[in-house]
């Protein structure tokens, strides 16, 4: 009798611990390569068709001033599985790899219960393909990228990590798309676009070049969404698609000049869509709260029920959740560093406001190589070289910037009107430049004197002699890894 009640216990105590861990939460981030907000159909774009992450907004809640950390892939990835501003992490330059030391915010997640397993992309450091470095014991599963069987997209695999998951644990999954980062392929999935559909911006050149630059872009901004819609299905059939919180979001914006690496919302802006049927309330709405990327980590560990370390900078959204008009912060900010080519760039915005501090105004912001090497980048330049570029496509190759930017966002959508100085917007400016700098202070900011080089030609785009070399990353005089919240 004894032992049938030691057995009727113990099964007791392990339905218990079933049951429990079933009704915890589970976690899907579905992270974009190189794709701005504005380009998704339900953030209003008139031609991009995204009828899964549409619906998705549809059943759970749109922001729409969610910003990055930077505009810049592997720093924007780093600061968002740590929950931390690129400085403050150790690893705010291209392809820096995480230090030893750094908390990513899965390992808590698996030390509490949560099977962890990333796909696709993974670009915390130099190797955008092959798992490695601290973030690696993270995860219970890795691979899945375009050189790991998942196929150009990088997303071929996130259906079959659903389904041999293990069943009796919640879980969290970093599923990262090569979407929509060049070079460009021929894979494609659903609805192909014509150079006639494109919307070219006006600082770019509208010739065939840019058009079919554009093309190819827009087909691989669909092929993101058509996986995402793949995700749902699966969470369907395994009647959990209610309790689970999926996140659409993106490491910086389109890969085109004037965008990515860039603080306007074309570069800054991450769409992010929060899906979460059994979080959220109101479903269908939409948020106008500032939110900064690096507030993922402590919402997620919240809602898990695990403790919020310090090391964790941003601030849990949880409460937008069920309360979306609610302000979460005055103000966000982001930082520009070594991408391809010397920078240091450092920004802060409201709702209403974007202020730029540029720390090295000689010289031009073009843009990352990848974007110069492709369609619309060349274009630009023949148009340079030719002298034909009108005021605004040319500021993409001039060598003076100012040393401070100001817009108004609301009159000023695409950011082309610096009002910085201007005496009717001199309070404000004051305004933002204190709180910039008191978070550079907070923060152990700093600005090396011995900044990374360029590591390529800004005429041509050749290697140059410092390429392989690294300066002092911002930050690092201070020992700005080290600091806590």
């Amino acid at each position: 009798m004894r032992f049938l009640l030691t057995v009727f216990y113990l099964l007791l105590f392990v339905l218990s611990g079933w049951a429990q861990n079933t009704n915890r939460p589970n976690f899907i981030i579905l992270i974009a390569d190189d794709i701005s907000q504005e380009d998704i159909a339900c953030y209003g774009h008139p031609v991009l068709q995204t009828p899964n992450i549409d619906e998705l907004a549809k059943n759970g809640i749109r922001f729409d001033n969610a910003i990055l950390t930077a505009s810049s892939c592997s720093p924007s990835r780093t600061s968002i599985i740590t929950g931390r501003y690129p400085h403050n992490t150790g690893a705010c330059e291209l392809h820096s790899p995480i230090p030893e030391g750094q908390l990513v915010f899965p390992q808590l997640l698996k030390n509490n219960g949560y099977y962890t397993a990333q796909a696709g992309k993974w670009h915390f450091g130099d190797q955008p393909v092959k798992p490695s470095g601290v973030a690696l014991s993270a995860f219970d599963r890795t691979g899945g990228s375009a050189k790991d069987g998942g196929g150009q997209s990088g997303a071929e695999k996130w259906v079959e990590y659903l389904q041999q998951r293990p069943m009796d644990k919640p879980f969290f999954m970093w599923f990262a798309a090569h979407d929509a980062h060049r070079v460009w392929d021929d894979e494609i999935f659903t609805k192909r676009y014509e150079k006639q559909d494109v919307i070219v911006p006006p600082y770019m050149v509208d010739d065939r070049q840019t058009r079919e630059d554009l093309v190819c872009y827009y087909n691989e901004v669909t092929r993101f969404d058509y996986f995402i819609g793949q995700v749902v299905e699966e969470l369907k059939k395994q009647n959990i698609l209610d309790n689970t919180f999926i996140l659409v979001m993106a490491d910086n914006g389109r890969p085109f000049p004037r965008d990515k690496t860039r603080f306007y919302d074309s570069g800054i802006k991450t769409p992010f869509v929060v899906h979460f049927p059994d979080g959220i309330e109101n479903k269908g709405a939409y948020s106008e709260s500032l939110l900064s990327v690096i507030d993922i980590a402590p919402t997620i560990l919240e809602l898990a029920g695990c403790e919020i370390e310090p090391v964790f900078q941003g601030m849990s959204f949880t409460s937008l959740l069920n309360n979306p008009e609610k302000d979460l912060h005055q103000y966000v900010f982001a930082e520009h560093n070594w991408h391809d080519y010397k920078a240091y760039g450092r920004m802060v915005r409201t709702k209403e406001f974007l202020y730029i501090e540029n720390g090295l105004p000689n010289q031009n912001m073009a843009g990352p190589k990848d974007a110069l090497d492709g369609g619309a980048g060349q274009a630009l330049k023949a148009g340079f070289e030719k002298g034909t570029l009108n005021e605004l496509q040319g500021r993409v190759y001039q060598n003076i910037q100012p040393e401070t930017e100001l817009y108004q966002l609301s009159s000023d959508s695409l950011q082309t009107q610096n009002i910085s100085g201007y005496n009717n917007y001199r309070k404000i400016e004051k305004q933002l430049k204190k709180a910039l700098h008191k978070w550079q202070k907070k923060t152990h900011d700093s600005k090396p004197d011995n900044l990374t080089e360029d590591w390529y030609s800004r005429v041509d785009g050749t290697p140059t002699d410092a390429k392989g070399s690294r300066g002092e990353m911002p930050g690092e005089a201070n020992n700005a890894k080290a600091i806590r919240k």
